[in-house]
């Protein structure tokens, strides 16, 4: 079995109990996954399987979409609504909607964002997390993130009762991106405490929502033996990086894990390229890292026969 199975990860879950169930119902161990979820996080999780997992690396730095809901009134722990109550204020009504959306375009770009306490971020060789649950706090290095859209699209509604104000939002992100994160920092440049309060993931590099099978249905299609048909090919895992289709004679050198001069694709290539020979990639090849001119491959994507 290879290839990329788009999974709509239920609430709840972890993204390793996503992997865990799925090595059981497809009776084999060769899976990844490509981007952890949070537990209270639905949505787009693309799962590799086979010689897939070989391009986990290379989804992972793709593009995120994402839509969610934002909270005024009070801030967590978690900096999601499963945390504990940090700070909270109460809203009697809703701020003015064009200081929300100038706040909410003003981080559109490249930001910085310190990660959460809840994190899988390591420090010192520990995760965030641990440091979090032993009830520590440690210095966390920033980390720059890429904003390409974030908007308002909902009318924000104040709970009279909560005094609490909630809007929805849309967002794509580069790798990386803590949403959880966004609501805060969005929350201070309002003068509010906020935290995320919903977040569904609606895109994963070139995988959408419309893609996807849940957990019941991969179990359903696996039991009838239709589940390697609702794979995608390996190659879709690449779609965001250059890629150049080769001849014969430069076949039976790439198969060879051969060194190449730097031109021998033509010029003006973007690397590191997929190299794709009758219509499936092979190899992912790079600049050599020490030799001017020359072209290295840095990733085998099948076994050449």
């Amino acid at each position: 079995m290879e290839g990329i199975l788009p999974l709509w990860k239920e609430r709840g879950m972890t993204s390793h109990d996503c992997v865990f169930k799925l090595r059981k119902i497809l009776k084999t161990k060769k899976i990844g996954h490509t981007g952890t979820l949070d537990p209270d996080v639905d949505g787009v999780l693309p799962i590799c399987i086979g010689n897939a997992t070989k391009v986990v690396e290379y989804m992972m730095e793709t593009g995120k979409g994402y839509i969610g809901e934002i909270t005024l009134g009070f801030s967590t722990t978690t900096e999601d609504s499963s945390g504990d109550i940090v700070e909270q204020v109460q809203l009697n009504e809703v701020p003015l909607i064009t200081a929300i959306d100038q706040a909410m375009a003003a981080m559109e770009g490249t930001i910085l964002q310190t990660p959460p306490m809840f994190s899988a971020v390591k420090v010192n060789g520990k995760r965030l997390y641990e440091y979090a649950r032993a009830g520590e706090t440690v210095e966390r290095p920033s980390r720059k993130a890429t904003i390409k859209r974030f908007i308002r699209t909902s009318e924000p509604v104040l709970d009279e009762t909560a005094h609490t104000v909630s809007w929805r939002f849309e967002v794509d992100c580069g790798k990386g991106t803590y949403v959880r994160t966004l609501a805060v920092d969005l929350g201070l440049a309002l003068g509010y405490p906020a935290h995320m309060s919903d977040l569904t993931r609606i895109l994963s590099g070139t995988f959408k929502a419309s893609d996807c099978l849940t957990l019941d249905q991969v179990a359903e299609k696996a039991a009838n033996g239709t589940i390697q048909e609702a794979l995608f090919p390996l190659e879709y895992g690449l779609k965001e990086l250059a890629s150049i289709h080769i001849d014969q004679a430069l076949w039976d050198k790439v198969k060879n894990g051969a060194v190449l001069p730097l031109a021998a694709f033509g010029e003006q290539i973007d690397f590191p390229v997929v190299v794709m020979y009758q219509n499936q990639a092979w190899s992912i090849y790079d600049k050599h890292p020490t030799k001017e001119n020359l072209l290295k491959p840095v990733k085998g994507l099948r076994t050449f026969q």
